[in-house]
């Protein structure tokens, strides 16, 4: 018989793994969950009725959590000299450009957004293979190509995260730290769910939001009732 640790038991009296919670409650129950010596992360899975591989049902965008992730974002502008400034002001960690194409080239990605203009994407597309797997491709939608680099920069750092269902209509995201209290991290997940809901895609029949959980890093998912969600 497989033997339960401690943790398990002392999670499993706290999280009926056959309940759905209401959001709010599920923001507060993962926060007792966590088992993790680390300020852990708070993640969210929200499973979409789309099908991504047809174009008229892809949804994706950008949202500004409220309270931030939590973490500390790494942000990289690359731009002509004239707006170096700008971007530094603003609180980029990085500013250049050759140079940095030329690192990223040989393999250097330690960065969590890149923010770009356009018109040094001829540049920056040459990027592609590197910069695509690893979702750090400057895109016009999520507001990372732009003339507005300051105000891009600004945003990224207080909290704006851009999104994208993946092959299995599958939106996953941060919503912030273990450390959050409940209200923050609740605030966090309704903004997503709520942006998500707007982007419906009038090609997506049925049931749009067919399921949600909540999870920190190393803890058992929580699956969260869509009705409370307003889905």
């Amino acid at each position: 018989m497989k033997r339960v640790s401690k943790k398990r038991k002392e999670i499993l009296a706290k999280h009926d793994l056959s309940k759905a919670y209401t959001l709010s409650d599920a923001c507060d129950l993962v926060k007792g969950i966590s088992t993790s010596k680390f300020d852990a992360s708070v993640d969210i899975a929200v499973r979409l009725g789309v099908d991504p591989r047809k174009a008229n049902q892809m949804v994706r965008g950008t949202v500004a959590l409220p309270h931030g992730t939590g973490k500390d974002i790494k942000v990289l502008v690359l731009c002509t000299p004239d707006k170096e400034e700008e971007a530094k002001q603003a609180g980029a960690d990085y500013v250049g450009l050759d140079n940095f194409i030329e690192k990223i080239k040989g393999g250097w990605t330690d960065i969590d957004v890149i923010i770009t203009m356009p018109s040094v994407m001829g540049k920056v597309g040459a990027l592609g293979r590197v910069l695509g797997p690893r979702g750090l491709m400057p895109n016009p939608k999520t507001g990372t190509v732009t003339m507005e680099i300051g105000k891009a920069v600004e945003e990224v750092k207080a909290g704006k995260i851009d999104f994208k269902v993946d092959k299995f209509g599958i939106i996953h995201s941060s919503v912030g730290k273990v450390s959050f209290d409940g209200v923050k991290i609740l605030d966090n997940a309704n903004e997503l769910i709520q942006t998500l809901i707007k982007l419906k895609p009038s090609a997506a029949k049925g049931t749009y939001i067919k399921s949600i959980y909540l999870s920190s890093t190393m803890s058992p998912g929580i699956q969260i009732d869509t009705k409370s969600v307003n889905a």
